[in-house]
């Protein structure tokens, strides 16, 4: 595996639209995240110059961050790449042919794509052609049961230049419901001589050893299992290693830890938009924490970094 990309039997933070930020990504690479991804951005948007997508670009440090980009278009897909790499400094482009949503979809990006190998192919020829970094590609089990092609698309990126797939484990119209099929995981990594990071249902470090057994996969990528929980990346990481799986430390500890994600938040965005994302993001701290609604409550209605401070302030006095 290129070592720009990530170890074998790695880790990494899967690109999550609205949700993983340059604040979200830093405290889980700072956790053992061994690779982040940014959410996606339009390669036509950078290419008209919109500086809202362009300030989603910002890569962390310490850990080996890659671009995603979403588009239909050869042209402004391979430009879209270069701006976003000149914006990032960042160490691969990943391409996203996996995003179920309808507003993407519709416009035939994300898993649209999984409909037109053909196309796919020619996008990841472009990117390969016009960008010096590994470039990657984030796709699903298919469009829906009848149409579960990843085997034959993977084969399609591989010979255009991709130097890795990631594939979700789920069909488009699955979005996110059901289990994840990772034998059909197996069937792409027995299909391509490039690695094959599974996604989907990596859950838990016990998860992560199941998926990578079953799979045969070069690395894990966690999903939605991560929010409110960074320490899932050292859990994970001990248990590929076959080593004791760590503890999540205790609540007082994780509320430091999110509040440094919320003053990341606020550098990188401003007090303004970090509080509102602090709705979301400081509750998802509190999954499965007793007697924690009236804190979720306080949190519902985050204004001003004071607010933040003073609730997990009282989280830590109350709920420990």
């Amino acid at each position: 595996m290129d070592s720009r990309l990530i170890p074998a039997r790695g880790v990494i933070l899967a690109p999550m639209a609205g949700v993983t930020d340059y604040a979200f990504r830093q405290v889980c690479a700072e956790l053992g995240a061994e690779a982040t991804v940014t959410e996606m951005v339009s390669a036509k948007a950078l290419c008209y110059g919109d500086k809202k997508t362009a300030s989603l670009l910002r890569r962390n440090e310490g850990v080996r961050c890659g671009v995603q980009i979403f588009g239909s278009e050869p042209e402004f897909m391979a430009r879209g790449a270069q701006l976003a790499l000149e914006l990032s400094g960042a160490d691969f482009v990943d391409i996203n042919m996996g995003c179920p949503m309808p507003k993407i979809v519709n416009n035939g990006e994300g898993s649209a794509l999984m409909k037109d190998p053909a196309l796919a192919g020619r996008i990841v020829r472009a990117v390969c052609d016009a960008v010096d970094v590994p470039v990657t590609v984030k796709t699903r089990k298919g469009w829906d049961k009848s149409h579960a092609n990843v085997v034959e698309l993977a084969k399609v990126l591989q010979d255009n230049g991709a130097s890795a797939v990631a594939v979700h484990g789920r069909t488009k119209t699955m979005l996110y419901s059901g289990v994840a099929d990772w034998d059909i995981i197996a069937a792409v990594k027995r299909a391509v001589s490039i690695p094959v990071i599974a996604n989907g249902d990596v859950i838990s470090p016990e998860a992560a050893l199941r998926c990578l057994n079953r799979t045969g996969a070069d690395a894990v990528m966690v999903g939605r299992a991560a929010f409110g929980d960074p320490w899932l990346f050292p859990q994970i990481r001990a248990a590929l290693a076959g080593e004791p799986v760590p503890e999540r430390p205790p609540l007082a500890a994780r509320m430091e830890l999110a509040l440094r994600q919320m003053e990341l938040a606020k550098a990188d965005k401003g007090e303004h938009i970090a509080c509102l994302e602090a709705r979301k993001q400081l509750a998802w701290y509190l999954r499965g924490v007793r007697f924690s609604n009236y804190y979720k409550q306080e949190i519902s209605r985050i204004e001003v970094m004071e607010d933040v401070y003073r609730i997990i302030r009282g989280i830590q006095r109350d709920l420990e």
